[in-house]
């Protein structure tokens, strides 16, 4: 049985993390989904939590029909430190042979510090940017609802996602 992991920080979910997702899945049995940055939220970069993340991810992969036994969900929490990341988050997963990732810095980290697993480029089929959708719903511009999931414009409409990005931007000097 092969099990991959799928790291990103998901602030929010978008098509692009739900595309390199299912690129995950068609290749392995299993996927662990590593929600990075677990600890960061309420920021400018990081305005969503770690539950509402997973919350996102979940609804998004209930709407697709893609089956629970397929992925589980993993909040991980970072560490200021390059050189020991690849061993803390391999110690925080369920064990994993593959990584998918368009992350060039992740890749590096893995392939320095974990040669044991194995690599799998990502396709980037859809050039989204969730720093690009936070951007257009502080602007108030309906565009971003193009870049995410049904369900997700759903939620972040619900979570008032607007509001939440406008009282964590830092003050412009």
């Amino acid at each position: 049985m092969t099990t991959s992991l799928f790291i990103g920080r998901f602030q929010p979910f978008h098509l692009g993390h739900l595309d390199g997702l299912k690129q995950a899945l068609a290749k392995s049995d299993r996927v662990i989904i590593g929600i990075g940055s677990a600890e960061e939220n309420y920021t400018e970069d990081n305005p969503f939590t770690a539950g509402e993340r997973f919350e996102m991810i979940e609804k998004t992969l209930s709407a697709e029909s893609i089956e629970r036994e397929k992925y589980i969900i993993i909040p991980i929490r970072n560490i200021q430190n390059f050189s020991l990341w690849t061993s803390h988050v391999k110690l925080l997963c369920p064990t994993f042979q593959k990584l998918f990732t368009g992350s060039h810095i992740v890749k590096e980290l893995f392939e320095k510090h974990a040669p044991d697993i194995q690599i799998v480029k990502l396709k980037m089929n859809l050039k989204i940017s969730a720093t690009e959708i936070r951007k257009k719903i502080l602007a108030q511009d309906k565009s971003w609802q193009t870049m995410v999931p049904p369900a997700i414009t759903k939620y972040l409409k619900e979570k008032k996602a607007f509001n939440r990005l406008k009282d964590t931007r830092l003050p412009k000097k």
